[in-house]
């Protein structure tokens, strides 16, 4: 980044969900192959990969919207943070299930029961991070590009740093 020059931070929320959606369909195929046709490492390496990449990544991301983004959005209006804050909630709730569902398999448990139940799980967080996202994108961002001005966002820019 050019000194003195501020990131969007709309556009780079919305290219980290993109990456998440990515992680999101590698998951889904991963734990949808080990739940159908059993242990594979190769598949299970994949369904790690990506709830590695959930376990470090979404917290950062909520936390940068939370401590940068919804201050500055709540000066002009706050029904729409507290709900998204919410769903930050029941996600670290769901993505802990995840991982404890990602260990067990990770120390020997590839029992059919355990494969299904590290896919259940994966889908739970799934459709979470698929709506919360998708509300984030279509009511959200449009919500704070219509109400932040130009120095509100680079304030979001600031404390995102």
């Amino acid at each position: 980044m050019t000194p003195g020059r501020q990131i969007d931070p709309i556009a780079r929320f919305m290219q980290e969900h993109d990456d998440t959606l990515l992680q999101l369909a590698t998951l889904n195929r991963a734990t949808r192959t080990l739940a159908e046709h059993g242990w594979s490492e190769e598949s299970f390496r994949r369904a790690t990969g990506s709830v590695r990449f959930l376990e470090e990544e979404i917290g950062t991301h909520n936390a940068r919207e939370e401590e940068a983004l919804f201050p500055v959005l709540e000066k002009y209006v706050e029904g729409p943070t507290a709900m998204m804050r919410a769903e930050h909630r029941e996600l670290r709730k769901e993505l802990k299930k995840l991982l404890s569902s990602s260990k067990i398999v990770a120390r020997g448990g590839h029992s059919r029961n355990n494969l299904r139940q590290l896919q259940q799980r994966s889908q739970v967080v799934i459709q979470l991070l698929v709506n919360h996202i998708h509300k984030e994108n279509n009511i959200l961002f449009p919500l704070v590009q219509k109400f932040l001005t130009k120095d509100a966002l680079r304030e979001v820019a600031r404390r995102m740093v």
